[in-house]
Parts: C-alpha cells; structure tokens; sequence
C-alpha cells in the first residue's frame, strides 16, 4: 500500500504520523511524506531586497527539509519504508497531483478543524483535496485546545 502524507510541520504532525503508524503496523506500506513549501512571494516589501528576501526563503526551505526527513527517519527506524518530499507550489493542487502521479492508495492528512468562518475567509487545504480527490482520504482531526 502507498500512503501519501501530505505534513505541514505543525503540531499536528505528530497526531498524522501516529495514524501512519498504525496502518503501517497491520500492513505492508511505503510512505511518502510530503510538505508543500509556498510558491515565492509575490510582493517584496519596502524594507527587505531580493537578496535578503531569497536568502530567508532559502533558509526556511532549508529547515522544512531538515524536520521533514528527520521525520521520514524516525520512520525507517520504525521498519516502516518512508520517502520525505518537498515540493513548491501551490498546496492543495500539489497534494493531489502527486497523488496522483506515485500513485497512492491512501492519502492521510490532519484536519485543524477551525471552523466555517475560518475555512470560508482563508480557505481549508484538506477541504480542497477532499473535493478535488479520487483517492481515499484519511483525515486526522486536530484540534488546538
């Protein structure tokens, strides 16, 4: 089975891998994880030059990597096979293109459940992938307390 697991890094990342982990427990599986970084900003502001602006994206790139394949490590020590991806662009077409293209058996995602108010002014990824998917979707309820 392939499970694609698309991470944000947030504090619901423990919560998703521990779900990946129990499917993994009662069957064969290869994960992938997936963390979708921004597309580079589209306005540079007063302050801050091109330089300084592709050196701090770079920078956070360069730490989205970091936690993403520590994460995909603590897999594998786990004896669960476990690819980490970072891709840029635009996260929800992201997510379901690779899902497309591995292609997966299963997608599992956390769900931060903030709200209608919420998801209707900035948007819900994992509302977007479930609308737009043909994949089953496993989705992990986080909710901050």
């Amino acid at each position: 089975m392939r499970l694609l697991v698309p991470l944000d890094l947030s504090a619901a990342t423990p919560a998703v891998l521990a779900a990946v982990r129990g499917i993994a427990a009662r069957e064969a599986t290869q994960v992938y994880l997936l963390h979708v970084a921004e597309p580079d900003p589209a306005f540079v502001g007063y302050e801050a030059g091109t330089d300084t602006v592709r050196d701090q994206v770079a920078h956070e790139y360069r730490g989205q990597h970091r936690d993403l394949q520590a994460h995909a490590e603590a897999l594998r020590a786990d004896g669960i096979a476990a690819t980490a991806l970072l891709i840029r662009g635009p996260v929800a077409q992201t997510i379901l293109r690779e899902a497309q293209r591995l292609p997966a058996d299963l997608l599992v995602m956390a769900t931060h459940g903030h709200g209608a108010v919420f998801d209707l002014l900035v948007g819900s990824v994992s509302h977007a992938v479930l609308r737009g998917t043909t994949v089953p979707l496993l989705l992990v309820p986080v909710r901050s307390r």
